[in-house]
């Protein structure tokens, strides 16, 4: 169950994987007058959807990025791997920060013709979240309205750009240099959970495609994180698989290969029930990669199953 090279996503998997899971990410453009640019940042939250791993940006008219970006193309979008719920508050105790993904380049405004064309692919991100939402298994459904719907549904949220009375303006974020000229990615950086970065291959970016479980990642780990009972199945896992006494846990991601656990065990200094507690993250992989999130849900049970019984044939209630 432990981690190697073939049962992690590269890191342009997770960059992409995070592009696919987020519904809104902070775009910084350079503040502009009359004579110029200011090299002054102005920053602010934008909405966004992605279509074949690319960003599709919704900024609303009145935002000063509209009139920066005619003097000076140059901007930057950031997006951070969305966790809501009690998983959030206690990272932010840890002073943790989620992995995020960093993207500089130029942006240029779509056309009329390609604003309609990415409304329709809004209407179908919306539907797709609805649909799996509604066709999904007994144990699937279960975890999914655990979730605190008001943080983790992207079709919720995403409604507003079209029932709501703001207007917009639409812009294209391109992976590759060689993709388009509506922007021109320059760089692109995946920011890890230490804080470590790592500079990713825009061509590689451009070509790597988003894990499949990314759209519904956000509402899976909250409505794990949400109940007790599987926060516990959480615990035994790392007692059955990773051999680690933890007094808590917390799923903190998952992905088509495996998920890590966030987890409150022992710190070094431990010993015969005395000392202190350290939260650690595990990684733990799944036998075959999940290509749905039924397929996900199914293992997982399988996993808990697997360590209800290995545990109590230990302590003898088997």
């Amino acid at each position: 169950m432990k981690a190697n090279k073939a049962t992690v996503l590269t890191f342009a998997e997770k960059c992409k994987s995070i592009l696919s899971s987020n519904w809104q990410g902070q775009l910084n453009t350079i503040k502009a007058d009359a004579k110029g640019s200011k090299e002054d940042i102005y920053t602010s939250k934008v909405k966004y959807i992605c279509k074949r791993g690319k960003p599709y940006l919704w900024v609303p008219e009145k935002e000063l990025h509209n009139v920066n970006v005619v003097v000076d193309e140059r901007c930057s979008f950031a997006v951070t791997n969305p966790i809501p719920g009690p998983l959030a508050s206690l990272l932010r105790s840890l002073r943790k920060t989620p992995p995020r993904i960093a993207l500089t380049g130029e942006v240029v405004p779509l056309t009329e013709e390609k604003v309609q064309s990415a409304t329709k692919v809004l209407r179908e991100v919306i539907w797709s979240e609805q649909k799996a939402m509604s066709e999904s298994s007994y144990t699937v459904s279960g975890i999914l309205s655990s979730s605190d719907h008001s943080c983790t549904s992207r079709s919720e949220s995403l409604k507003e750009l079209l029932e709501g009375d703001e207007n917009y303006i639409v812009y294209n974020v391109f992976i590759s240099m060689s993709d388009c000229d509506y922007l021109r990615v320059r760089s692109c950086m995946y920011v890890d959970g230490s804080g470590e970065t790592h500079k990713i291959d825009t061509e590689d970016m451009a070509a790597t495609k988003a894990d499949l479980l990314a759209p519904l990642s956000a509402k899976l780990i909250d409505g794990i994180n949400q109940s007790a009972a599987r926060r516990r199945a959480l615990m035994l896992f790392c007692c059955t698989y990773l051999n680690a006494n933890a007094k808590d846990a917390y799923m903190l991601s998952i992905d088509r290969k495996g998920f890590e656990v966030l987890s409150k065990v022992p710190s070094p200094g431990f010993k015969d029930g005395f000392g202190q507690f350290e939260w650690k993250e595990f990684r733990l992989s799944l036998k075959e990669e999940a290509r749905d999130v039924e397929a996900f849900c199914r293992q997982l049970v399988e996993m808990e199953e697997e360590a209800v019984k290995e545990v109590s044939g230990h302590s003898g209630l088997a």
